[in-house]
């Protein structure tokens, strides 16, 4: 089973962009904060990368900012890739499939006091890219 939720607010604002085939993709940073303080009495913080596709990687990047609380439910994903030096990078993140938003929904730029659509189920369809609606 490869399941992941995190809890935790946004150390910036998310980064949305077009892949070539029209589809959307977000990238985001969650700090999550542990649930015991160290022996210094800290209570110690992870930073855990996380993307989405499609409506949920519209609605990140149209309602969260930086300090936005969420939620992301998805599933771990390891990639490789090699720098120009030939060292191999090993990266791990969540992705999102689905995405609450726990506080406030603000747009970036501050439009009139608009309510966002109501969201359905369907919003939060996640295919990653490549299956073609295959069920893996």
């Amino acid at each position: 089973m490869n399941q992941v939720g995190i809890v935790g607010r946004l150390t910036k604002d998310p980064v949305s962009r077009v892949m070539s085939e029209g589809r959307i993709h977000t990238s985001f940073i969650v700090a999550v904060s542990r649930n015991y303080k160290n022996q210094k009495g800290e209570i110690e913080t992870d930073f855990v990368l996380c993307s989405s596709w499609g409506r949920p990687a519209q609605n990140i990047s149209k309602y969260c900012v930086k300090g936005s609380l969420i939620a992301v439910t998805g599933r771990l994903q390891s990639r490789h890739y090699d720098k120009e030096d030939g060292t191999r990078v090993y990266v791990t993140e969540v992705l999102g499939d689905q995405i609450r938003f726990l506080d406030k929904r603000k747009e970036k730029e501050e439009s009139a006091h608009r309510q966002p659509e109501p969201e359905s189920e369907a919003d939060f369809d996640f295919q990653p890219p490549g299956t073609d609606g295959v069920n893996v």
